[in-house]
């Protein structure tokens, strides 16, 4: 239903990880992450010795093989009280039937209105017949979206990975100059890897591995702040304390991190040991200028094994999941393969096209995330489920690039050390510093004199209206609390 009505964000034509943790206690990461096709190459968005960020993220060559149907179908194999029809028929009518467009929606189809222009099939659904977006209480319709959900839902996935899909996909690509081919849809596997599990404050923290950078950094920045005692920090120091440590995280991202399944990913990134020594790189009284990645222990011998959408939910029975599921940018590469309906993704963009290189988040990666024939590019992608005395207390996840991981450590702290309510853990000011570019992201909302004690310290504050959006579900004594993200239900409300 979200790739119906939230398409900008998520949908089939995307990637997604999931995490699971069955009532028998049993914890499962899926891995639906888009794949680079078989004939992409280290250099291919190199033109006269430099990269082209605009062919990596617009059109047939930023497009990777999506995933997230896979993942689906699976979790609804193994746990799920309805059939893959069951999901898909609901969707269809309503992109058949037709919604009234949000301002959400609109505001995303005005932001994107000169790339959707050049495909012609992607103009056709979100552009009228002047060319200009759809304003926001139009009913919008998706009809070939709706065709391609019914194929789906009576010839099951197949239909998209080894049928009518792929084969459109394939003339579509070779007819547009993309690399993408019907071998590499039929090739296509979902993954299953071994979750991360972690401690923090007495709670056992399980986050997805690499290909996501999420759960790595999730951990280590949590084991850096278990050096000290956040609860009895004043609000300045807590936020001048976060800055830092994801600072000394995301340095070692752009160094370490990348699909395991290609290259090798220090298990020691997440060794509290290693945080610990991190932790006393931190000056309390002053930003750091010239952080480098760090050396976690037995980094050559011991590795991990080989735009956005979050979902958290729960039931009576103990069984949690943390989906977090995008096409990356606002409507990922602006394709839609013509007579599907499905907006393709650009998430070859999170590959590092070129060392050094920021992607459209501002992330810059090494030779570790580079683009070889069916790899997975490195995600920010952070779904966690937070175990206490052995049940499940927590699941949360987020979207907004490279801050999910800040926004998930942000919304943990608040409620494990903090105490707060979910809803007062997501709506509490954020901060995000993700190393480079050097600066300290904040929201406007965060307090003026703690805005001051930060400048003076030396952060460089960039302000944002708000630094992603968060998701999240938790246990109580009197049953389930739950919240999305505050600001964009504010915003909605407004609206």
């Amino acid at each position: 239903m979200l790739g119906v009505v939230d398409g900008h964000n998520s949908g089939i034509g995307g990637g997604n990880f999931a995490l699971i943790r069955y009532a028998d206690g049993r914890v499962q990461a899926l891995d639906g992450r888009e794949m680079a096709p078989a004939a992409a190459y280290r250099d291919m968005y190199v033109r006269d010795g430099k990269a082209n960020s605009d062919l990596s993220q617009t059109g047939a060559l930023a497009i990777g093989v999506p995933g997230s149907l896979a993942v689906y179908d699976y979790m609804l194999s193994q746990g799920g009280k309805f059939t893959l029809k069951e999901c898909l028929l609901p969707a269809a009518d309503v992109a058949e039937q037709g919604f009234a467009l949000s301002h959400v929606s609109n505001a995303r189809i005005k932001s994107t209105q000169k790339k959707l222009q050049l495909f012609p099939a992607s103009a056709a659904v979100y552009l009228d017949a002047k060319g200009e977006p759809w304003p926001a209480g139009h009913q919008f319709i998706q009809t070939d979206l709706a065709k391609t959900y019914r194929q789906i839902a009576e010839h099951g996935v197949d239909y998209f990975y080894r049928g009518g899909f792929a084969r459109e996909v394939d003339l579509w690509m070779k007819a547009n100059g993309g690399i993408v081919r019907y071998e590499d849809f039929s090739g296509y596997q979902m993954l299953q890897r071994e979750p991360i599990k972690s401690q923090y404050r007495g709670h056992t923290i399980y986050g997805f591995p690499p290909p996501s950078s999420g759960g790595v950094h999730v951990a280590q920045i949590l084991n850096i702040l278990e050096q000290f005692d956040v609860s009895q920090l004043s609000e300045a120091d807590r936020y001048h304390l976060l800055a830092e440590a994801m600072k000394l995280a995301f340095a070692d991202r752009a160094h370490f991190l990348g699909d395991p399944d290609f290259v090798s990913v220090p298990k020691g990134l997440i060794d509290p040991a290693y945080a610990k020594q991190l932790a006393t790189t931190i000056n309390m009284k002053k930003a750091a200028t010239d952080v480098q990645h760090g050396l976690p222990p037995n980094a050559e011998i011991d590795f991990f094994g080989k735009h956005t959408t979050h979902i958290s939910a729960a039931d009576k029975w103990g069984n949690w999941v943390a989906i977090t599921t995008t096409v990356n940018t606002s409507f990922g590469s602006k394709v839609i393969i013509p007579g599907t309906g499905v907006v393709m993704n650009n998430q070859m963009d999170d590959f590092s096209i070129q060392p050094g290189v920021p992607n459209a988040f501002g992330l810059v990666g090494n030779e570790a995330n580079n683009i070889q024939p069916g790899k997975r590019p490195l995600s920010s992608m952070s779904p966690t489920i937070v175990v206490h005395q052995g049940k499940p207390l927590i699941a949360l996840g987020a979207a907004g690039g490279p801050t999910i991981i800040t926004q998930v450590v942000q919304g943990l702290v608040n409620m494990l050390d903090l105490g707060m309510s979910v809803q007062q853990s997501l709506a509490t000011p954020r901060v995000h510093n993700q190393w480079l570019p050097a600066v300290t992201m904040a929201e406007k909302s965060l307090p003026p004199p703690v805005q001051t004690v930060l400048e003076e310290r030396g952060h460089k504050l960039y302000f944002r209206p708000y630094n992603g959006t968060s998701m999240a579900i938790k246990s109580t004594a009197s049953g389930f609390e739950a919240s999305a993200e505050p600001r964009i239900v504010k915003q909605n409300m407004a609206n």
